[in-house]
């Protein structure tokens, strides 16, 4: 029950808003009070990143990285006590919250952690005089010789970086924006999701524990709209980094556009799961089922809208009926338990009132579509919508909750067709015996990334949308990539 405070340039601040109550999803008790920050406060948290952004910057890369290391020893240390308080925020499972959320904020830290090359030398060119040409190559082109030009990249830091974070990983999603960020140079400004801020200050705390220097890393949050205007409009900001809905993104893209600013967005998907009749029908029900059990569905990169060849449609809805109903939900702290709650009441009604669109739409529901009979918590059954077409809103729009739509095609055509007919672009899924006849699939599939006879992901792999999903790629190198600015410098040979 404690009463958080901001983090504003290496100092716990009292919030000028007061506190929120955050609720446990699975109990409906207040868990914590997380701060509500002043549009002032944000500000000064930008200008307070501003001021630390000269010194980060040049502290040698290695000095950078030791703290990034120190910071995932402590997240690592500390994984069970930081795990029970995500768990508190978002109502993950134990196996989640432990695994999905803390442990990879910490392998986020370790990885970036590491000290990458950021220069790179160019191949010298024969500069014979034009747009461009020094004095020294158009004296040498006078004499009747070409000059040699050597130019080498630099990747330079991009400068205040505003990490605007979603709810449904309060630990892994900070992470990917804040250890890359750091680890290239630059400051940053994190504004959490109002619904579970607590765990990105305890972020806050390691990072200031592992060393690293007042202002260079900052947190405000606030259920105010106000809060997040601030920091992403503010001067001192150089680059927004966000993940959420695409309607906000929009909002965001628009302030970014007006001052200059760069801009990372990893918006929302709705994944196509193409099934041909030849495919593993054990584990393409396999994957497709971590919709229900994966954060119970609110994730980005989920294969909610899955393709089903006719051949094999009947007998794959009947598996993934047959699926989601044996899934144990219930008390997220219960070792046996695979699906709990949404993160709250509104978001449960949101799920619910698509699936109710879904029958309105002429769905078939074949498994749940009714609330879960649990005296408390947001629950939200595993639902699966059968006979859909995709024109249909549930199979169009995001829900983000155990909701997956089927719907059949005839061959591979139509399949990629069917797929590409979205709005969204973050990831799809093709599942096929014929690997040749996958990748090929998988190379006309318009997403940023496609699984082939998995939903598992490469972590040095880049992550990002096509379309409606995002801007930018991010994770392993791109990430570094993400949060820096390409330099070149010539000099005549």
């Amino acid at each position: 029950m404690r009463r958080e405070r901001l983090f504003i340039g290496g100092s716990w601040v009292e919030p000028d808003g007061g506190h929120h109550p955050v609720t446990d999803p699975a109990t409906e008790e207040t868990v914590g009070w997380a701060p509500e920050a002043s549009r002032a406060q944000a500000e000064a948290a930008c200008a307070a990143a501003r001021e630390a952004f000269g010194a980060w910057s040049r502290t040698a890369p290695e000095e950078r990285a030791a703290v990034l290391a120190r910071t995932a020893r402590i997240i690592r240390d500390r994984l069970v006590p930081y795990a029970e308080l995500a768990q508190a925020e978002t109502g993950a499972t134990t196996a989640t919250a432990r695994g999905m959320q803390v442990a990879v904020a910490a392998a986020r830290f370790r990885r970036y952690a590491r000290v990458e090359p950021v220069e790179a030398a160019l191949p010298p060119q024969l500069n014979e005089a034009g747009p461009g040409g020094t004095s020294h190559a158009l004296t040498a082109v006078g004499e009747g010789r070409a000059a040699v030009i050597g130019a080498l990249t630099v990747r330079q830091p991009v400068g205040v970086v505003a990490c605007v974070t979603s709810y449904n990983n309060p630990w892994a999603n900070p992470a990917g924006k804040v250890a890359p960020a750091l680890a290239m140079g630059n400051t940053v400004v994190v504004k959490p999701a109002p619904q579970d801020p607590l765990s990105v200050y305890r972020m806050a705390e390691a990072l200031a524990e592992a060393g690293a220097p007042p202002g260079v890393v900052n947190v405000v949050s606030g259920r105010d709209v106000g809060v997040g205007e601030a920091v992403v409009g503010s001067p001192d900001v150089d680059m927004v980094s966000f993940t959420g809905s695409t309607a906000v993104g929009r909002r965001i893209a628009e302030v970014c556009g007006r001052g200059m600013k760069r801009q990372l967005m990893e918006l929302g998907g709705k994944g196509a799961a193409l099934v041909f009749a030849d495919a593993d029908v054990d584990a393409a029900v396999a994957g497709i089922g971590t919709t229900f059990s994966f954060y119970s569905g609110q994730i980005c990169t989920a294969p909610t809208r899955v393709l089903a060849q006719r051949p094999v449609y009947e007998r794959l809805v009947e598996r993934l009926a047959a699926y989601a109903s044996a899934l144990p939900a219930g008390d997220p702290r219960r070792p046996e338990t695979v699906v709990g709650p949404v993160i709250s009441g509104e978001h449960r009604d949101r799920v619910e009132a698509y699936v109710e669109l879904g029958r309105k739409e002429g769905a078939v529901v074949v498994a749940g579509g009714e609330r879960p009979p649990f005296e408390r918590g947001f629950h939200v059954a595993p639902t699966l919508l059968a006979d859909c077409t995709n024109d249909m809103r549930v199979a169009r729009e995001e829900i983000f909750g155990p909701v997956v739509v089927v719907i059949p095609f005839d061959d591979e055509e139509e399949g990629v067709a069917l797929a590409n007919d979205s709005d969204y672009g973050l990831i799809d899924y093709v599942f096929s015996g014929d690997v040749a006849r996958a990748f090929r699939v998988a190379r006309r599939l318009r997403a940023g990334g496609v699984g082939v006879n998995t939903v598992a992901r490469n972590m040095e792999a880049p992550f990002g949308g096509f379309k409606q999903s995002g801007v930018g790629r991010d994770v392993g190198s791109w990430a570094l990539h993400a949060y820096s600015e390409t330099q070149a410098i010539v000099w005549p040979g």
